[in-house]
């Protein structure tokens, strides 16, 4: 099963402007607020229409343009769960559950949402209204009205933003059991690199309403091509960068020239390294940058070294380093900092637009 999506749709200072086709299992939308995550998904379930092009889901098209094709939501069998899962207040969750259920007699409606309840752990809530349930449990009667409905795709905007930090672990946790079993395709927005790493196979970044290619989530982590994509997956250290002649590249920021170890991309704007890559040594030598330590931070795990490099760019011209925990560096101490061919990011600015 395969859902594409190809659409543009316009605002007054913002443009919507994706392309990507998921697979069974879980794909990730990632990107910061305001880049059109939630509005994608609201085009998909027919609650927003797109200006242009066409959505389609197992063959099925419920969207195009073109052909004057717009399924209203009820047909489209996709289930959308709501950042606050959008429970009906005055109604139990029995009722909130059975209102999901849609075909059959009402003996066989009344059998689905009883199976929904006993799926999600849910026996003895079945007459609590959702202000009485935790955050966990309410997320659990969303999804049980969601597959009650029987849907082929599931939309899951950022489903942990309403929990407290306590219960997110637990809930992500009864979440991957549900995702594993769903036989359809999921689509989980968020803009938690942690949440996409753990629970995603694939995972379109969306930078100012232009998606990127889809990628793997692994891919995304260790070998991001573009600036927006670097960025998003966590990388502190990035500079401004030029190719040169010679296929090596200068960092602007850093103030130095480093061997890339493979062939520089014609288009490249910026360079990166994440700070568990770079290596302190004793001696001058390819990649080796002269440092100074400007600021020793201990993290929960790690020493962080903040190191101002050759460049002269405030704020630019620092390294982030991560270094074993309770290693000893001092505050104007002078370092050298190797950064290996291959773990030098090579990237590109990306699909940027102008956005809110």
């Amino acid at each position: 099963m395969a859902l594409e999506v190809a659409i543009k749709k316009r605002f007054e200072k913002f443009k919507l402007d994706v392309a990507f086709t998921a697979e069974h299992g879980v794909t990730g939308l990632l990107g910061a607020s305001g880049c059109g995550k939630s509005m994608t998904l609201k085009c998909i379930a027919g609650i927003e229409t797109p200006d242009e092009g066409r959505i389609v889901l197992d063959g099925r098209t419920l969207f195009d343009r073109e052909r004057h094709i717009n399924l209203p939501p009820q047909q489209r069998r996709v289930g959308y769960l709501f950042q606050h899962y959008a429970l009906f207040p005055n109604m139990t969750v029995a009722q909130n559950i059975a209102a999901g259920v849609r075909e059959g007699s009402r003996a066989e409606r009344a059998e689905r949402a009883a199976g929904m309840i006993r799926t999600f752990y849910l026996e003895g809530l079945e007459g609590k209204r959702p202000r009485q349930l935790s955050g966990g449990q309410q997320q659990r009667v969303a999804l049980a009205r969601i597959l009650a409905s029987a849907p082929q795709v599931l939309l899951l905007d950022e489903p942990f933003s309403a929990l407290d930090s306590y219960l997110k672990w637990q809930v992500e946790l009864e979440l991957m059991d549900l995702l594993e079993a769903f036989p359809g395709t999921t689509l989980f927005v968020t803009h938690s690199r942690d949440e996409v790493y753990r629970l995603c196979q694939d995972v379109c970044v969306l930078d100012h309403g232009r998606s990127e290619p889809l990628q793997p989530v692994r891919t995304l982590f260790e070998a991001p091509t573009t600036l927006p994509a670097c960025l998003l997956s966590g990388c502190k250290n990035i500079s401004q960068a030029k190719k040169l002649p010679n296929g090596q590249v200068e960092t602007v920021d850093w103030g130095v020239t480093l061997a890339a170890g493979r062939p520089v991309p014609e288009d490249l704007t910026y360079v990166a390294v994440r700070s568990h890559h770079l290596r302190v040594v004793d001696v001058p030598g390819e990649n080796v940058i002269p440092c100074q330590v400007e600021r020793v931070v201990e993290d929960v795990f790690s020493t962080v070294l903040l190191c101002t490099t050759p460049g002269g760019v405030a704020g630019l011209s620092r390294l982030r380093v991560e270094l074993p925990k309770g290693t000893l560096q001092d505050v104007g101490t002078q370092v050298l900092l190797r950064i290996p061919p291959a773990s030098l990011l090579l990237l590109t600015s990306g699909g940027r637009g102008s956005g809110v």
